[in-house]
């Protein structure tokens, strides 16, 4: 009996480094059921707001229409010119149909996933191709249940038509007895009444589409620890390295800190966890920091300030401000002229020496 491993149990949040991987592949979170019920929307407004010039244009071709074929011999240049005039009319008709459609999906896929370039997903995949591997692929359980959402998605939206169907029953008995304009247009009205309350209900199944699939994205892109421990030593290195890289860094402090120390002239203190030490003779411009540490360090400079006599001044804000803005090695700032001078001042007549220029 095989055990189970704990390390492949997808357990972890993916990290955001695996989600821009996922998206540059083009494996992002998106719900085709939403686009279509917005894109149908759209369509269905478009068309309500120029029903009037679109029934009017198809007035105006249908008379011309049988205008012609009444009085027009039907030869094979007639016949090119009708199918001529005929796909013209489509176009006018369906053109601004289609542009709508695909402005509306664009902007609506845009707003879900952004602007995602992924042209390998345009190379043909041969694997698609394997017989066995397409059986797999529909019997799985994601094809399942895809197949149980599309039989829900069919009954929800089919029991809203009926509904709105059985509503406007009257309408349908009552067209026999109107001219052909009003019946036509009776008809067109409840059409648009079904058609409209269809794209709602549609509409409201792909918000809840789209919420499912913005929650299997997040399940599938989860991480095993394992994972998640590979990808930190790729993005941060091996924490042997790290931490070697830090005992090395912390021992070049420490030299510098036993080379510099003796010879500074105070140690200005947080007073515990940090620790900075200046040197100031008559032939510098101003006070240099030559050592500074915290935590351990810092307790460092403090035992080597004791051996060594250098007076150690404790002012918290000072010893922050000098930690966190001045490299080693570098001049204090004007602004800490008058501070630090009257530190030096203290610890000149303390020691009996006197002032520099």
């Amino acid at each position: 009996m095989a055990r189970h491993d704990p390390a492949q149990d997808k357990t972890e949040q993916p990290t955001p480094r695996r989600l821009q991987e996922a998206r540059r592949r083009g494996h992002v979170a998106r719900s085709a059921d939403l686009t279509g019920a917005l894109s149908l929307l759209a369509v269905l407004a478009f068309f309500y707001a120029v029903k009037d010039r679109l029934f009017w244009d198809l007035e105006r071709f249908l008379k011309w229409y049988l205008q012609g074929f009444v009085t027009t011999e039907v030869n094979f240049e007639n016949a090119g010119h009708l199918l001529l005039a005929s796909a013209v009319y489509l176009a006018r008709v369906v053109g601004p149909l289609l542009l709508v459609a695909a402005v509306v999906a664009a902007l609506v896929n845009l707003v879900q996933v952004g602007f995602v370039f992924a042209p390998h997903q345009l190379r043909p995949d041969f694997e698609r191709l394997n017989p066995l591997a397409g059986l797999s692929r529909l019997l799985s359980t994601r094809s399942l249940v895809e197949l149980g959402k599309a039989c829900f998605k069919f009954g929800v939206i089919g029991a809203v038509v009926y509904l709105v169907l059985r509503a406007e029953l009257h309408q349908f008995f009552l067209l026999s007895y109107m001219a052909p304009g009003p019946a036509f247009l009776a008809a067109g009205r409840v059409v648009l009444k079904v058609a409209a309350w269809a794209g709602l209900a549609y509409l409201v199944l792909g918000l809840l589409d789209y919420l499912y699939q913005r929650h299997e994205y997040m399940r599938t892109m989860r991480m095993t620890r394992f994972e998640l421990k590979e990808e930190l030593r790729q993005t941060e290195g091996d924490p042997l390295v790290r931490a070697r890289q830090r005992e090395r860094q912390r021992q070049i402090a420490l030299n510098r800190i036993r080379q510099e120390v003796p010879r500074a002239t105070v140690v200005i203190t947080n007073p515990v966890h940090l620790a900075v030490a200046l040197r100031y003779v008559a032939e510098m411009p101003a006070p240099r920091v030559v050592a500074k540490g915290a935590g351990f360090l810092a307790e460092q400079i403090r035992l080597l300030a004791a051996r060594h006599n250098v007076p150690v001044v404790e002012n918290p804000e000072l010893a922050r401000f000098l930690f966190y803005r001045v490299d080693v090695g570098r001049e204090i700032p004007r602004e800490l002229y008058q501070a630090v001078a009257e530190i030096l001042a203290a610890v000149y007549r303390l020691s009996g020496r006197a002032a520099g220029a």
